[in-house]
């Protein structure tokens, strides 16, 4: 008999992703799993057509022959067989693609990786962008120099009693039979006869280490850096975790950063702004004269080619972006504020002419207020 089309059998798309295929296949091994459907014939060989699909899709290079050939391009050993005789153990395919479901998918036998670490590192603006060598001290777990990180005294190790040395026992949850990692060995098949007294069997033992870390010129905040190895030790001789730096850059009195560019407010004095003139303005690499043309507004923006953040990832440089702010003077004296009234008398009786902006505004009220009572 024609086997049925395996993309027909999850009832997915030929276009379908892996999460899709993955759905799909848990949907109806939920539904048609033989334990739920024990005395159902037709339960059981739908199971099995939904897994024979399930393996021959998931895996790239099968799919991609079948999608080619058809059925004659696969092997039928990797799915169920000829008419779909189900050769494995049910419990051992659900378990494969249930584990999620219980808190527990399989694992590789051997220990785990250390933990990753991450280490917060407060940075001036400037040694951010010019970048700066640091030494930091980490708090962490090393490996155990008694035993060098075995965990065994005399480095000797037995098989787990507990799954035989395979790393996997078999759990019965309701109606489900799930393998998971034993809670004895952690899955690595052995245990330690004689513990090392120093780490207690664990294979590592906590320490401070002192790092030096370089910090690239034009990092930002929140950026991150990467010391491969420098994390966690594994545990009983497994490989280190990685330690991740990252970058917290503390406000600056003058300059926010913005990307690679940088903003500052420039306070010029009224008459500065009124009839022009030169400002000394600091930058991230020495002073610099800033022309302020006469009529300078509040709120005017210059732009300083250039003299922003040379990116850390495009290397490109970024502007200076500096804002005008017109400074009214305060704390006048009595001769002061006469002259000031003197100018006030003489030059600007026309708002017209001298305060365009002010002129304009008054208008816009009246005319609100007209809209207002009429």
């Amino acid at each position: 008999m024609a086997k049925k089309d395996y993309y027909d059998v999850l009832g997915v798309q030929r276009d379908a992703s892996d999460d899709d295929l993955r759905k799909a296949y848990r949907r109806l091994a939920m539904k048609y799993h033989p334990d739920r459907n024990p005395d159902d014939a037709s339960a059981q060989e739908k199971f099995t057509e939904a897994k024979e699909a399930y393996e021959i899709l998931k895996d790239p290079r099968k799919r991609q022959a079948y999608n080619q050939f058809g059925h004659a391009a696969v092997d039928p050993s990797a799915g169920g067989g000829p008419g779909g005789g189900f050769q494995g153990d049910v419990g051992d395919i659900f378990g494969d693609i249930f584990g999620d479901i219980f808190g527990q998918g399989r694992r590789g036998r051997g220990p785990a990786r250390g933990s990753d670490l991450r280490f917060a590192m407060e940075l001036d603006l400037e040694e951010a962008v010019r970048g700066v060598e640091r030494e930091i001290r980490v708090p962490t777990l090393g490996g155990c120099k008694t035993c060098g990180g075995s965990g065994a005294q005399d480095g000797k190790k037995e098989t787990c009693g507990t799954c035989g040395g395979i790393g996997q026992v078999r759990m019965q949850q309701g109606i489900f039979s799930v393998q998971q990692t034993c809670p004895n060995c952690q899955g690595t098949g052995q245990r330690i006869a004689n513990p090392c007294p120093q780490c207690n069997g664990q294979g590592r033992v906590r320490e401070t280490r002192t790092l030096s870390v370089k910090i690239p010129p034009g990092v930002d905040n929140g950026d991150r850096i990467r010391l491969a190895g420098e994390g966690e030790a594994g545990p009983n001789g497994a490989a280190n975790g990685d330690l991740y730096v990252e970058v917290h850059v503390r406000a600056h009195p003058i300059f926010e950063r913005d990307g690679d560019n940088l903003y500052c407010e420039v306070p010029v004095p009224f008459t500065t702004a009124a009839l022009g003139g030169e400002l000394d303005l600091p930058t991230l690499e020495g002073q610099v004269k800033l022309k302020i043309p006469a009529e300078t507004q509040t709120g005017k923006m210059f732009r300083l080619k250039g003299k922003g953040v040379k990116s850390v990832r495009s290397h490109r440089h970024g502007d200076l972006m500096c804002r005008v702010v017109v400074e009214t003077p305060v704390r006048l004296n009595r001769e002061q504020k006469d002259l000031l009234r003197q100018f006030e008398t003489a030059y600007l009786g026309d708002t017209t002419e001298h305060n365009p902006r002010s002129d304009s505004w008054l208008k816009s009220v009246r005319e609100f207020f007209d809209r207002m009572t009429s």
